[in-house]
């Protein structure tokens, strides 16, 4: 494994193929969520169809985990946004689970069903090689397990697959969000029981739909949404669910919402319209802005921070760099403190009076400072 200080330094070597590189990080500092990224890669191959971002965001544990996202975003600028919130809060999300490893992330600008090649696989592929070490990737929207197998024979740097890697982390991140799900409640109800509640799931992807199961099998009564209206019917059948549109989830009056799609779900707009009291769910970014949290403290809201409750995914692909090799044991044991992790930044966040994603930002920022320090 690469030290913290060698992913820094490092640079893409050349490729002998129609493949680009271009570091982009002055370019980012532009935008309002560039947030102080050591290096932001365009990758693009206009023969093979490729446009990919790999945003690192801090290497001060180690270096850059993320998955990559295959978005078809309306704009350049949008997918390099996205780039550069998500690599950030992977920083945070690896800091506060105690993971060696710092924040990155990649999105390709593409249609994942109409636009996702072989051809263009193998460019990114490229891609991650000739960035030496400085980015680990696996698994996200938009990019399947077999899209992982694929990378993953062409470049190590690929966790989360079935090739030489520990499968599907999605079943992983689905508990660690269930386990953290029975923390919110417990804090906010009393019980961790779900047995009775209407619970509201935004996103029947492969993590979406593993927490309905989840849900489903101890009793809750689910409200689901998804843009593909096939899966939202499958799951209808599946768990008796009540299906209602993607715009309008976060309005159904719920006892707990969870988001498990794509993010900036919560923001100014829409949250003077939330129709639960709690929020706990699995996708990324889940608010618009950092400071939304604090719109949603006035309306007696708890929210469980995205990168805290999401982080069984994490967990499970950094333990298959492990030096001493994958151990699922204690990937479950990890993954199981992230109720206790959880609960703890609500009781903080209660006694200070402050937003629960200020205190758990401030959790991983003392960690990443006494990496640093160190």
């Amino acid at each position: 494994m690469l030290h913290a200080h060698e992913a820094r330094t490092l640079r893409p070597q050349k490729t002998a193929s129609t493949l680009k590189m271009t570091d982009i990080t002055e370019r980012a500092a532009r935008l309002s969520a560039f947030d102080g990224h050591e290096h932001v890669w365009l990758g693009e191959d206009e023969t093979r169809g490729l446009t990919a971002i790999v945003s690192i965001h801090n290497t001060a544990l180690g270096p850059a985990l993320g998955g990559t996202r295959v978005w078809p975003h309306a704009t350049f600028d949008d997918a390099l946004t996205d780039a550069l919130r998500l690599s950030r809060g992977m920083t945070f999300k690896s800091a506060i689970a105690g993971m060696p490893f710092g924040g990155g992330k990649a999105v390709i600008k593409a249609d994942p069903k109409t636009e996702k090649t072989p051809a263009m696989l193998e460019a990114y592929a490229e891609m991650l090689a000739a960035l030496n070490g400085q980015y680990y990737t696996g698994e996200d929207v938009g990019l399947t397990l077999a899209d992982a197998n694929f990378l993953r024979e062409r470049t190590p740097n690929v966790s989360g697959t079935t090739t030489g890697g520990s499968g599907n982390p999605s079943p992983v991140t689905a508990l660690g969000t269930f386990l953290g799900v029975k923390a919110a409640l417990k804090h906010a109800l009393g019980s961790n029981s779900v047995k009775g509640l209407r619970i509201a799931v935004q996103g029947l992807g492969s993590v979406g739909w593993s927490l309905c199961e989840r849900l489903h099998a101890e009793g809750a009564s689910l409200i689901v949404a998804d843009i593909d209206e096939t899966r939202a019917r499958q799951a209808k059948e599946a768990f008796a669910a009540d299906v209602v549109e993607s715009a309008t989830i976060v309005t159904a009056e719920a006892d707990l919402f969870a988001p498990c799609a794509l993010g900036a779900v919560l923001s100014k707009d829409t949250i003077p319209h939330l129709g639960a009291k709690i929020v706990a769910g699995a996708a990324n970014n889940q608010l618009a802005r950092h400071e939304d949290a604090g719109h949603l403290m006035p309306r007696g809201v708890l929210y469980a921070p995205d990168y805290v409750i999401n982080a069984g995914g994490l967990i499970n692909v950094a333990a298959e760099l492990d030096a001493d090799g994958y151990d699922r044991e204690a990937v479950m044991a990890h993954v199981r403190r992230i109720p206790e992790t959880l609960t703890h930044i609500f009781e903080r966040a209660h006694a200070e009076g402050r937003p629960t994603n200020d205190i758990a930002q401030a959790m991983a920022e003392e960690r990443i400072g006494r990496a640093c320090a160190a």
